[in-house]
């Protein structure tokens, strides 16, 4: 039997469907090929949300979350739990994010977002839900607020990791998974793989964060969700493990991380049947 894969993080309104003619479906068949049967698509802007979750919709196998990106602080308004209500009624949220901190672009705007992250965690912890978390450049700040708001009562990742172990480890200890993208195939990238190798495999997890940073053999085209098996291709090749392996062991961690947010969603699904 194949290894199936999971994309823990991409954003599947971001992708240009030009190569279908503007529809999704027969690019979700083509990921489905390449044994991706789960992802989770990533909100970054509550403005264009709604237009997200109506893409996806109709694909059971495809999860929502709810946040604001730091780089979209202070641009728009800031995230309230009265702002995330109706999103958060939408059974396929399973977390929330992507968000956190951003000093490489956003250096001007700590303090706001500082406060938006704090927010999205509080909102976090109220609904029980993990969180997905970016950080750039704010490594002390990151860990410092995580800890000081009580987010590993629910836990969640450092999603498209590349920071340092030191960090990493911190993450891992406050009971975060860390989450590997297509960067750890690329060549300067050998700092990250050593990252990797550290990692235990119970808690990692793979993505794409396509449309962004797409894998090595394909750098420079067009990143999805399919890829993401290049990803866990690296990782077995660096801990010298079957990509088998990788692709179960992540599975299993994306599953129980989102245990409970997803046993709510099947249920709303059989209740609706």
């Amino acid at each position: 039997m194949k290894p199936t894969f999971i994309d823990s993080h991409c954003h599947l309104d971001m992708l240009d469907l030009t190569a279908f003619e503007g529809d999704i479906a027969p690019l979700l068949e083509a990921i489905q090929a390449e044994n991706v049967t789960e992802m989770l698509c990533v909100g970054v802007n509550i403005e264009k949300w709604e237009a997200m979750a109506k893409l996806v919709a109709p694909y059971p196998h495809i999860y929502l979350s709810v946040g604001v990106h730091p780089g979209y602080i202070p641009e728009v308004e800031a995230p309230s739990e009265t702002h995330f209500a109706p999103m958060l009624a939408n059974p396929k949220v399973i977390a929330i994010g992507e968000t956190g901190l951003d000093y490489h672009y956003g250096a001007d705007h700590k303090v706001a977002q500082q406060a938006a992250f704090i927010t999205q965690i509080e909102i976090a912890r109220n609904h029980q839900k993990p969180l997905i978390i970016h950080t750039r450049d704010a490594r002390a700040d990151t860990i410092s607020i995580l800890k000081a708001e009580r987010a590993d009562d629910v836990g969640g990742i450092l999603h498209c990791f590349t920071e340092s172990w030191e960090m990493g480890k911190k993450g891992l200890d406050l009971g975060f998974y860390l989450s590997f993208s297509g960067i750890i195939t690329f060549k300067n990238a050998a700092e990250l793989r050593e990252v990797v190798a550290k990692t235990p495999l119970d808690r990692m997890l793979i993505e794409t964060d396509s449309p962004y940073l797409t894998p090595v053999p394909y750098r420079g085209k067009a990143n999805h969700p399919g890829l993401v098996p290049y990803v866990a291709k690296t990782i077995a090749e660096v801990k010298q493990i079957s990509v088998e392996e990788v692709a179960r062991q992540t599975s299993d961690n994306f599953h129980k991380l989102f245990a409970d947010p997803l046993a709510r969603y099947h249920a709303s699904l059989k209740s609706e049947s």
